[in-house]
């Protein structure tokens, strides 16, 4: 897959949407049989889908990476957003249910994804950063992370947000991940719309009907832009862009994050009466 370089919102204005989701939007990371990984210079942040049917699927070092294993010199956090499955890291089996995360840290030396029914396969999204040491690995079940409740019905944003991997949770070098799940009628998510000035934030989004969509907001909060998002979609977003958006559906989705710091509130929020 291609390796996608550092954009500026300087980029943002004269792109037609083609170039668009061609910098900041995957739609082919999750595919039966495979493990794709997604190289990119944000942050060097590195994402990872796999979705093993009939044999187990091993996640293996590419070129980009300059290792010889993957967790060689970097860290993962893995959701397992499809049916059940299990990740074996270094003989060590672990049982992930839907919604379930697994953190990995540097030196593990061998990683394989399963599903428990190959007609059913897991979907397994791999959050993966440089990593300057190790920390133990933790898996954290659907639910018994930090569960914040968000929003309010009325505005069409009521959500439960878990906070798996963080500064005051799974322990890790840059990555901090969770999963929001928007409340059946509520559509709009991450209100208000933010920017993190020293981070890279990724999206997956995940629980979304066939015929349903994520218009996800980003770019300058001044020169905003859409992507039109389907199930499973990745979305990049820069530490200038904002990242935000309302579905036809309510859904979930994945968020991660990795830079200078690990405070899940060190955002800059922007009202949405200030966007254009």
């Amino acid at each position: 897959m291609p390796v996608h370089g550092p954009t500026s919102p300087e980029q943002i204005p004269g792109s037609t949407q083609q170039q668009l989701r061609e910098r900041y939007l995957v739609e082919d990371l999750f595919t039966p049989g495979e493990v794709r990984v997604v190289v990119t210079h944000y942050d060097r942040v590195v994402a990872v889908g796999a979705v093993p049917t009939d044999a187990p699927l091993a996640l293996e070092a590419v070129p980009e990476i300059r290792s010889d294993r993957f967790l060689d010199h970097r860290e993962i956090g893995i959701v397992n957003i499809g049916a059940a499955g299990t990740v074996v890291a270094d003989g060590e089996r672990f049982a992930m249910a839907t919604g379930a995360c697994l953190y990995l840290g540097r030196g593990v030396a061998n990683v394989t994804f399963e599903s428990d029914e190959a007609a059913h396969p897991a979907r397994f999204y791999g959050f993966s950063a440089p990593a300057h040491t190790s920390y133990p690995t933790a898996l954290v079940e659907p639910g018994q992370g930090t569960v914040r409740e968000l929003g309010d019905p009325l505005t069409s944003n009521r959500r439960t947000l878990n906070q798996y991997i963080h500064e005051n949770g799974v322990r890790s070098c840059q990555v901090v991940m969770g999963v929001t799940q928007l409340h059946p009628g509520s559509m709009w998510n991450t209100l208000p719309s933010h920017t993190h000035d020293r981070r890279t934030e990724l999206y997956v989004y995940f629980d979304l009907p066939e015929d349903a969509r994520v218009v996800h907001l980003m770019g300058e909060p001044t020169e905003t832009r859409h992507l039109l998002v389907a199930d499973g979609g990745l979305v990049l977003s820069p530490s200038w862009s904002i990242h935000s958006g309302v579905g036809s559906s309510n859904y979930s989705f994945v968020w991660a994050m990795a830079g200078e710091n690990q405070s899940f509130d060190d955002m800059d929020a922007v009202a949405i009466a200030d966007m254009r």
